[in-house]
């Protein structure tokens, strides 16, 4: 009979070899891939597997995120290369329409030559599972995708990375091009502040990673203590995303307990007793269930950074294969929620005031990252605060945390650059065309509303042509959508609008939402 310890050896064993395995996989990335903005004739073969592969309960808080495997459909950017093979896997099969949609959107080569070196693959199942865990489960789906590609070419790429991409990738025989999910931590939370702190970047003063309420409450207790003007906290799930996993806390009810007038221990209890009145960002969220993630996931506790003209610039970045660190955009995002904390939308790119010094910071950044081993997309959240005169502002830069994935600012460069064939200039930090021509964008995955309810894809094609609102290849500008199945029951969709200015792609953005409205009686 095998006993307790000899399991758990036998356990730890398999996981080495696993590692050992998949770092031996890794290596042959340099060799498989090539950037998106090469045109390449060699025989490359692709398999996406947009998985979000998150904390599944979390993600039930954003409205139909049953969808958002679709964001990544932007990646069949890839297909313009003539001798490219793309795999692209999903939960439950795509309405033909969108597929088509995205096929048609490819400049430089029929849609029907593409469509021809695109193999489509579902699990059909709704489950509350990550996309990789279903895949994992289905023994004859995975043979299905090892016979798709040739394995001496393909690799494997992903929303994000955790132990459940790592074992497909070794159940499939290809290298991941994603973080290596050890080294998840530098996306956390706790894991950015140690980042920021390594490479001298401003950020708010905040707690280290705690595990139960009572410890959190003293944590947040010495963050007042370090600034006691501090008036709002922020109580952060480590593993959150997209803000629904930020709570607020409101000090200035608590100022009897303030530093300087109570002692630390009644300051802690005070805070403890005054987390059941938190405000999060999520409405059907409550302390009980909110309390009951942090033994799961860890929380900080971070000074909230407070300013009355304030702007949430983003920088994403990718560290390549070969080691290097390359800056592809920013962004001023648009952020919504109780507190101003959810992700909604974006424009690009950042400010001018302070877009180079964002890019810089995330420079060094992705530079640390590179060191600790760090592989593909990164991006960085900042708070910009207006100080002096507020016709010429100066800016102060606080970044806030590092996400280790795509995110809501991937999928719309993916289709500046899909539609346009162009490139991001980090000397100036603007887009240019293949004519040499700048572009800007205004994106959003959350244009919803309750008349658009009950619209097929095929539907939104039909208005999309009627009101010329597709995107124009000859003049380089106009709207491409995404999350078109999210439309019929939920009555949401995602657009990136692309116009010769930040005032032409906010028009556009603003005519596409007009005509929607008008076509579905809003």
């Amino acid at each position: 009979m095998v006993t307790m310890k000899e399991a758990a050896t036998a356990t730890a064993a398999a996981q080495v070899d696993g590692s050992s395995e998949f770092q031996q996989l890794q290596q042959s990335l340099c060799d498989r891939w090539v950037s998106t903005d090469a045109f390449d004739t060699q025989e490359r073969h692709i398999v996406v597997v947009p998985s979000l592969s998150l904390d599944q309960e979390e993600l039930q808080k954003i409205e139909g995120v049953n969808h958002y495997e679709e964001r990544l459909l932007f990646s069949l950017i890839r297909l313009r290369n003539p001798n490219t093979r793309l795999v692209y896997v999903t939960s439950q099969p795509l309405h033909p329409s969108i597929i088509d949609y995205y096929l048609e959107l490819l400049p430089g080569i029929p849609s029907s030559h593409a469509r021809e070196r695109l193999t489509l693959f579902a699990a059909y199942d709704s489950s509350r599972k990550p996309l990789s865990q279903k895949l994992l489960e289905r023994p004859r789906l995975l043979e299905r995708l090892r016979k798709a590609v040739n394995p001496e070419r393909a690799y494997m790429t992903c929303y994000n990375s955790t132990p459940w991409e790592r074992d497909l990738s070794l159940a499939l025989g290809l290298p991941l091009l994603a973080l290596d999910p050890d080294l998840l931590h530098w996306g956390t939370k706790s894991g950015s502040r140690e980042i920021f702190k390594r490479c001298g970047i401003p950020h708010p003063i905040g707690s280290e990673l705690v595990f139960n309420q009572q410890d959190l409450a003293a944590a947040t207790a010495e963050v007042w203590e370090q600034d006691p003007s501090l008036k709002r906290i922020v109580i952060k799930l480590n593993e959150g995303f997209s803000g629904e996993g930020n709570a607020l806390l409101d000090l200035r009810p608590l100022q009897e307990f303030a530093p300087g007038r109570a002692e630390h221990c009644d300051r802690t209890q005070a805070i403890a007793a005054a987390f059941s009145r938190l405000s999060f960002q999520c409405d059907t969220e409550t302390w009980d269930h909110f309390s009951a993630k942090i033994p799961v996931l860890g929380a900080i506790a971070e000074a909230f950074v407070e300013g009355d003209h304030k702007e949430s610039p983003s920088v994403q970045g990718r560290i390549t294969p070969l080691g290097e660190v390359e800056i592809l955009s920013t962004h001023d995002q648009e952020l919504g929620g109780p507190d101003g904390q959810i992700f909604l939308g974006c424009s690009f790119p950042a400010r001018p005031d302070y877009r180079l010094e964002i890019q810089a910071m995330g420079q060094r950044i992705g530079e640390e990252l590179a060191r600790q081993g760090a592989l593909e997309r990164y991006g960085v959240d900042f708070i910009a605060v207006a100080k002096g005169d507020p016709t010429a502002p100066q800016w102060d830069l606080q970044a806030i945390e590092i996400n280790l994935r795509k995110g809501g600012t991937t999928h719309p460069l993916m289709a500046m650059k899909m539609l346009t064939e162009g490139r991001f200039h980090q000397a100036d930090g603007l887009f240019y065309t293949k004519q040499e021509q700048v572009r800007y964008y205004r994106a959003s995955d959350n244009l919803q509303r309750p008349h658009y309810r009950g619209l097929l894809p095929s539907d939104l094609m039909d208005i999309i042509v009627t009101k010329q609102l597709h995107f124009n290849s000859i003049s380089g500008v106009g709207a491409a959508f995404h999350l078109m199945g999210c439309l019929s029951e939920y009555g949401k969709v995602g657009l990136t609008c692309i116009g010769t200015s930040p005032d032409h792609a906010r028009e556009i953005y603003d005519q596409v939402v007009a005509a929607l409205d008008e076509s579905t009686g809003g």
